[in-house]
């Protein structure tokens, strides 16, 4: 966290002691589709249809390009090919526009998993990933949810770092369990 915190603090993305989202474990992830962008190609997300496929990784972050946000969006990238052994499909969420999000897709995401634009904060709202200090944006928030539909983990901190490693090992315990 001190090595990123200057980068929060240039961004005006520290807020604080993270916030505990609303969503608890067990609790019906909102379902919800939106236009986004994998690999510069624009389509419209829709959570019920991943969720047919296998348990969901969704992800907040407060916006593209930002240094925090930038490196987790490698992270995530880095891990896609393992979550999808797991069965699993990730989707980032964040206020940005599909075009600031087709253009971080493809350099950010690197084409590996798509981004969602919610231009009007309904998704944040119904995830409780508004970020306080600045309500226009997402707090940084990961959820796995599994195939019906629940809340299976949550994890919420601005330090990008440990997302990817928490929710692969949600994934994997889930999995597990599943045999």
């Amino acid at each position: 966290m001190k090595r990123l915190a200057p980068l929060f603090l240039a961004c005006g993305l520290l807020a604080g002691p993270a916030a505990q989202a609303a969503l608890n474990v067990g609790a019906p992830a909102p379902d919800f589709s939106a236009q986004a962008s994998l690999g510069g190609n624009v389509f419209t997300f829709k959570l019920a249809e991943a969720l047919k496929k296998g348990p969901v990784v969704l992800y907040f972050y407060p916006a593209a390009f930002t240094a925090g946000c930038t490196i987790e969006a490698h992270d995530f990238a880095e891990a896609t090919d393992e979550y999808k052994s797991l069965g699993a499909t990730v989707i980032g969420v964040s206020a940005d526009d599909i075009d600031t999000l087709n253009k971080f897709s493809v350099s950010a995401c690197r084409s590996k998993f798509a981004v969602a634009a919610d231009g009007d904060g309904k998704i944040m709202k119904a995830y409780d990933a508004v970020l306080d200090a600045r309500p226009e944006r997402a707090q940084r928030v990961s959820y796995v949810i599994t195939p019906d539909g629940k809340i299976l983990y949550e994890y919420t901190n601005m330090n990008p770092e440990a997302h990817v490693s928490n929710t692969m090992r949600a994934l994997r315990d889930w999995k597990a369990s599943q045999k």
